[in-house]
């Protein structure tokens, strides 16, 4: 018996890997020892330079590359890791002279995206 595409019900593949939004909770969660303040504590720090820094970046200063790279690092300890992808790919156009505009814009949004969820989580508790 011959297979019809035409019949077949199709249902969309889940993603590859999960998306869990900007922040990564359950790794927040583990590097704040289950600590609840101490999460919140954190998050406000990030959101507060993670704004000063992409502030900075934007403005590409000879020492952008140190300012990624500080970005990143803090991206990455608390679960930002949409941050932390985009903020390494700029370092590799910076570092490869290559054009850096679309690899800014894609770590603006994503700090823009990460404080947007930070603000909604702090002032929700």
């Amino acid at each position: 018996m011959p297979l019809h595409l035409e019949r077949v019900q199709w249902m969309p593949s889940p993603p590859l890997v999960p998306d869990d939004g900007p922040i990564d909770f359950p790794h927040l969660q583990r590097m704040t020892m289950g600590d609840s303040s101490l999460e919140r504590e954190v998050l406000a720090m990030f959101a507060a330079q993670s704004s000063e820094l992409i502030e900075k970046i934007v403005k590409m200063p000879a020492d952008a590359a140190e300012l990624t790279h500080k970005l990143k690092g803090s991206a990455q300890a608390v679960g930002a890791f949409r941050i932390t992808e985009a903020a390494e790919w700029l370092e590799t156009t910076l570092r490869d002279s290559s054009d850096t505009s679309e690899a800014l814009m894609t770590l603006t949004d994503a700090v823009l995206e990460a404080r947007a969820e930070i603000d909604v989580l702090l002032k929700r508790s």
